[in-house]
């Protein structure tokens, strides 16, 4: 079976876009690859494609090999792994959203060599059932979804992401493909070497971060008025009555964003609005209602973002500056995924910057955040359990319900293993403290340079917003 036969046959797809079957062919000749693709470039095929060809090649000959693909998005692999089983892929998934028996179900299946593709967090191989039921199988193909989280100077590290060249040995060093929408040359760089690959080993596809039909536009406004008036012209513009497309207008902050549902209804504007206070139950129904309709306005936080795969989305505005020129990137490549014209239009105020500045703030927590959460946890942990985070902020002296560095030194607590647990519902929190608090939060050099490297991207995003040349020459020197 070939790669054209995977494709059209389980992807009704008669030919590959861009470099995705020379990629394709290069990982299934036993080479190593890192690639850089827009966010809607179609990644995800450079490694599934593969999983399955390898598996047919050796159909009959005992157990088939395993592709495994880290990714650090559990809110998506479910959506993943349907879409592929609903095409008659034998692939699935392992991680904390499933229940106990779930879990060991599946990895079962894997140790007994029922699935052929595997999708996991990079966190699931602290857990020795996983590792007992995966080394009975010979892993053919390691992909690394969303690459850039491997990358202290990434913008979504995740400190299980640097254990991956420990991870590649104990699959025998397989082939490895890296994928990422947005990386810097140093970025880049620090994937290579946090995968212990030889740089000489691993060919780059790099496909840039732009997509021709994208459109990049900076309007620098003053003010609410300017901004609802910008919101509404291109709305007008490209939801006219014979557009079938939607729109996402982002925003930084959910107070934001509510004042500016206000005054949009006030203006007779029908939208939607989506952001991490809302239910789970309401999110999913603004998602439902948005992927499925037609000329659909969402107002959505960064929240709205996983899993929203809608090929006629003809905009993107951003009503508040985001962090990151890599956030920025992410967030606009939704746009435009049917290949026709879309439109990404960044609102400037320069006042929006304070909101960035507390932002950055709040994502680093001090040392003295880190010690005071843990010697909580450890020796008032009966108090913690009984209520909850509420009860922690004020032993923490937090001054704005706004502020969340409890919630961000609880996350990294996490990602470095030493808490365990569920501490998301403000009410009821279950933590157990598993180890040491460890050395990387308590490093005051560490964590100043870190904070150092957040403004340096939000200044970069400033001098994008100001730039007077053609703003996507800007972003490919940025990436470049």
């Amino acid at each position: 079976m070939s790669p054209r036969d995977v494709l059209a046959r389980c992807f009704g797809h008669e030919r590959f876009r861009g470099r995705q079957e020379e990629i394709i062919g290069h990982v299934l000749a036993g080479r190593h690859a890192l690639v850089i693709m827009p966010t809607g470039g179609g990644k995800s095929l450079c490694y599934q494609i593969p999983a399955m060809v390898l598996a047919a090649q050796h159909a009959g000959q005992g157990l088939p090999p395993l592709a495994v693909v880290i990714s650090p998005l559990i809110a998506l692999m479910k959506d993943q792994v349907d879409a592929l089983t609903a095409r008659g892929i034998d692939a699935t998934f392992i991680n904390s959203s499933l229940s106990r028996e779930e879990r060991e179900s599946r990895t079962r299946d894997i140790f007994e060599g029922r699935r052929t593709l595997l999708y996991v967090t990079p966190e699931r191989f602290r857990k020795p059932e996983f590792l007992h039921a995966i080394a009975g199988r010979r892993v053919s193909l390691l992909a690394v979804d969303e690459a850039h989280c491997i990358s202290e100077w990434g913008h979504d590290f995740r400190p299980d992401y640097t254990r991956l060249n420990e991870i590649r040995e104990r699959l025998g060093n397989p082939v490895t493909v890296a994928l990422t929408a947005t990386a810097t040359a140093e970025v880049q760089r620090d994937i290579v070497r946090q995968l212990g690959l030889d740089p000489g080993a691993v060919t780059t596809f790099h496909e840039g971060i732009d997509r021709p039909n994208l459109q990049f536009a900076v309007r620098h406004v003053w003010g609410d008025d300017e901004k609802v008036d910008q919101i509404l012209d291109i709305r007008d513009r490209l939801l006219g009555p014979e557009s079938t497309g939607s729109g996402i207008v982002y925003f930084t902050l959910i107070r934001v964003l509510d004042r500016f549902s206000t005054l949009l209804r006030e203006r007779g504007v029908a939208h939607r609005c989506y952001h991490g206070d809302l239910d789970r139950r309401e999110r999913r129904r603004v998602q439902e209602a948005f992927m499925n309709g037609a000329g659909e306005l969402v107002l959505a936080t960064n929240a709205f973002g996983m899993g929203i795969d809608k090929d006629d989305i003809r905009f993107v505005v951003h009503a508040e500056i985001p962090g990151s020129m890599e956030s920025w990137c992410q967030e606009i490549g939704r746009a435009g995924r049917d290949g026709l014209d879309a439109e990404c239009v960044l609102l400037y105020d320069d006042r929006d910057l304070a909101t960035q500045m507390e932002f950055i703030d709040w994502s680093n927590p001090e040392v003295a955040v880190y010690e005071r959460v843990y010697d909580l946890l450890v020796h008032q942990h009966e108090q913690v359990i009984a209520f909850g985070l509420p009860w922690m902020r004020r032993r923490l002296h937090v001054g704005t319900k706004h502020d969340r560095r409890l919630e961000t030194a609880l996350a990294m607590l996490e990602r470095h293993g030493v808490i365990e647990g569920d501490w998301r519902h403000e009410e009821r929190v279950r933590i157990e403290v598993v180890g040491a608090l460890s050395p990387r939060l308590t490093d005051a050099e560490a964590l100043a340079a870190k904070v150092r490297r957040d403004r340096e991207k939000l200044f970069a995003l400033v001098q994008f917003a100001r730039h007077e040349g053609d703003p996507k020459a800007f972003v490919h020197d940025y990436f470049r």
